[in-house]
């Protein structure tokens, strides 16, 4: 019987830690960024579909959402500043990443792996779908680098205005609504949150 550890590999984004340069209150893996993204991915498209009117289908980015990190399973995690340091640099991890969808998309048997590699890539987005993933990848670092600024880490400020800055520069209607009635609440206390008004 052959066996595909397609799945099994991609638990293990569990054990990769996000932000690895900088010193965290609380450690954050790439599981739960991955899942955070995905919640938020869906939620821009819902506003999307009912508030701006931009087209999208809230499912498919959703999953596109779950898999957008999939490639650091194997290559880590490369920070930002890094990683978009210089042109070669940047050229070099893009192809890395293309090896990397290659190698686990082969763990797959090849009619499974014809189906999951486009949510892996993005290519199945359009690009007002590719647009909304990734405002959502940066709302879900925005809300990590709140949590560290409010747990009193000041190693997060600058990431704090430079993810607020790239989400103002996307002019993303769908993130700048989030931003306004959402991101807020995600400063307060659990009653705060629960309270009946």
């Amino acid at each position: 019987m052959k066996l595909y550890p397609f799945s099994a590999l991609l638990a293990r984004m569990k054990y990769i830690t996000r932000w690895s340069l900088m010193h965290s209150t609380r450690p954050e893996s790439l599981s739960e960024h991955t899942c955070d993204t995905a919640l938020m991915a869906h939620i821009l498209c819902l506003i999307a579909r009912r508030y701006t009117g931009t087209p999208c289908r809230p499912k498919t980015v959703a999953v596109a959402a779950l898999y957008h990190d999939a490639p650091e399973i194997i290559t880590g995690d490369m920070p930002t500043p890094v990683k978009y340091s210089s042109p070669g640099l940047r050229d070099a991890y893009k192809a890395l990443e293309t090896e990397s969808v290659d190698a686990m998309t082969r763990l797959l048997p090849p009619e499974l792996a014809e189906e999951v590699s486009p949510f892996i890539t993005g290519s199945l987005l359009t690009a007002e779908e590719k647009r909304l993933l990734k405002a959502a990848d940066r709302l879900s670092a925005l809300v990590k680098c709140m949590e560290e600024q409010r747990s009193g880490n000041h190693e997060f400020d600058a990431a704090l205005r430079q993810q607020r800055k790239a989400l103002e520069e996307m002019h993303c209607p769908e993130a700048d609504w989030f931003m306004a009635h959402c991101l807020p609440c995600f400063t307060q206390n659990l009653d705060e949150l629960t309270r009946s008004e």
